[in-house]
């Protein structure tokens, strides 16, 4: 196992630190609109404690999303310098897989709001649920805890843009990067709403997730860094492919969090790229290679042919991702 995939354990900075900002084709079948067209103006806008990093992190993330043509949102935090990244951080996507985050941090939430632990049950769904992104322990878990428990989640959470998905269809719900970094605010940062118990839990799992779905914002960090991720991806007839990805990255220094979020991907490949190199542009501007070992590279074809997509109204039980990840 590489090295910086070890044991989550929060540093003592996280520890420290106030709360801050925190899949197969799709087929022709009603589908719940993506993200409003954004405006082809969107800019990267940063800002920064330490002298000149706004700027080129502004300078590097624009650069890496040149001349793609995913719909990219971005948001991010870095708590050692007082870092703030934002592109599009508000405008709303299908969630795919991703939000298992957020339902393990509702169930656990949940849990502590009525004193007691998970259940061996939970345990066992909620470790399948984000470190193999099982959809059925997902449903399981979602079906437990209803959309009204998830909500309150969120709005505990200041989750505030994020909409659970109706009917069932956790896939769906609509969320936006500047939630999703807040989310990852709350799992690396002492606060009322997460327990510290509950938080070591979650990010353990995001730390052990199985070595295919390493790709995303991990790439190009250095060694030695905790990295914590979830990923997500679906296809549907509109907007194609949307891929997400939201990493912790902790000790070493280190004490900061990226959410990319993409659509009007041809293919899950092109999602893959386009976070990967956003990744790549921040982990190069904020890591510190003197702490580290090599910059870590995630795997160059994701292997999960034995996933489904989330269910959707077009595959109320999801479908294989049978043969239609493409390299990037």
């Amino acid at each position: 196992m590489p090295r910086h995939f070890r044991t989550a354990r929060i540093s003592s900075r996280a520890r420290r630190g106030a709360l801050s900002l925190a899949v197969a084709a799709g087929v022709l079948a009603p589908v719940v609109a993506g993200a409003a067209p954004a405006s082809a103006a969107a800019s990267v806008t940063c800002t920064s404690n330490k002298a000149g990093l706004a700027a080129k992190l502004s300078k590097d993330i624009t650069s890496a999303l040149s001349g793609r043509s995913s719909l990219t949102a971005v948001a991010l935090y870095d708590r050692s310098t007082g870092t703030k990244c934002e592109l599009r951080a508000t405008d709303t996507f299908d969630s795919a897989s991703v939000v298992k985050a957020t339902v393990l941090a509702t169930l656990l939430w949940d849990a502590t709001k009525q004193h007691r632990s998970l259940t061996s049950n939970e345990r066992a769904l909620a470790t399948k649920m984000i470190t193999e992104s099982d959809n059925g322990s997902t449903s399981t878990l979602w079906k437990q805890l209803g959309t009204g428990r998830v909500s309150a989640f969120l709005k505990a959470a200041g989750m505030t843009q994020t909409t659970p998905g109706s009917d069932g269809y956790w896939g769906l719900t609509r969320i936006t990067a500047r939630d999703q970094a807040k989310l990852l605010a709350l799992l690396t940062s002492p606060n009322s709403v997460l327990s510290e118990d509950a938080r070591e839990y979650e990010l353990g799992l995001m730390n052990r997730v199985r070595s295919d779905q390493r790709w995303g914002t991990p790439a190009g960090v250095q060694g030695g860094t905790t990295v914590q991720v979830k990923n997500g991806w679906l296809s549907r007839a509109t907007h194609g492919w949307r891929v997400h990805s939201i990493g912790a990255f902790t000790d070493n220094g280190h004490d900061y969090g990226i959410a990319v979020l993409t659509e009007d991907n041809g293919t899950m490949g092109q999602g893959i790229s386009t976070i990967e190199a956003v990744a790549r542009a921040v982990h190069a501007d904020l890591g510190r290679p003197s702490e580290g070992g090599k910059p870590w590279n995630p795997p160059k074809r994701p292997t999960v042919a034995s996933e489904a997509i989330p269910p959707v109204p077009e595959a109320p039980a999801g479908r294989d991702l049978v043969s239609t990840v493409q390299a990037h």
